[in-house]
């Protein structure tokens, strides 16, 4: 992907094909990123706003949600734990037709709020999964102590339980962040302006623009461009994602 976002157009399909190509051209990213032809950077920012915002709410939601949970004790908080997750069981596809009536109602079709109340629905029940077994995993003693030196249940979790979890909370964020960068099918749906559209279906209309003619080279660059972020942010939390599975193996 990357050797062919850097050929011309006539060496990208020459025989044999070779991995040290002699002649590299930047005019695939100067297409992509010049506004006046293709609203590139348009689509990537709408992206990262998207997706930045659904990782930080689910992490907010994810948290109490999960932590109502494991540690408290009310009636039916067992059925409806796991009930979340069963939602998690059903194809997305199932929640297009309920989803696009809710935001038809709301007035937010056509909105990236309309995507990112989308996501969030389809990528909670896995979150609150993840961070309800790591606060299992969390010695309750450690809570109970920080009680009895008069602390508050409130501030007992955002001084001991939240830090504590750090990793599970950045995979959380790092999970639902991939969710919302790479969802096409809600986008798909939801978004009809062009400069609402996120990457997945930004990358989608320069494949089907007549300006490309389908040009290879420019879906690659459009794709390297896209990977970026996702490589930028893994390689930053790799250390808490890391930390998160010797966690869960104990």
């Amino acid at each position: 992907m990357v050797i062919t976002s850097f050929l011309p157009n006539d060496s990208i399909f020459s025989l044999p094909p070779t991995l040290l190509p002699t002649d590299l051209t930047l005019d695939h990213y100067r297409l992509i990123l010049s506004p006046e032809i293709i609203p590139f950077v348009q689509f990537f920012i709408n992206s990262l706003l998207v997706s930045l915002i659904v990782a930080a709410l689910s992490v907010i939601v994810a948290t109490f949600g999960a932590y109502s949970f494991s540690r408290l004790d009310y009636p039916g908080h067992r059925i409806i734990s796991r009930g979340v997750l069963i939602v998690y069981m059903f194809s997305g596809i199932l929640l297009v037709v309920p989803l696009f009536k809710v935001m038809a109602w709301l007035g937010l079709v056509d909105s990236l709020a309309s995507v990112v109340l989308a996501y969030l629905v389809f990528g909670l029940p896995l979150s609150l999964w993840l961070l309800g077994s790591y606060f299992n995993s969390l010695p309750i003693d450690i809570e109970e102590a920080s009680m009895m030196d008069g602390y508050s249940r409130v501030e007992t979790i955002f001084r001991i339980t939240i830090p504590l979890s750090a990793p599970a909370l950045v995979a959380v964020f790092l999970y639902t962040f991939l969710i919302a960068w790479n969802e096409y099918l809600f986008a798909s749906i939801f978004l009809k302006t062009r400069t609402n559209y996120t990457l997945p279906i930004g990358i989608e209309a320069i494949y089907a623009s007549s300006v490309t003619n389908t040009i290879w080279g420019n879906l690659m660059a459009a794709s390297v461009l896209a990977t970026i972020p996702v490589l930028i942010l893994f390689f930053k939390l790799e250390s808490f994602l890391t930390e998160v599975s010797f966690g869960s193996g104990k």
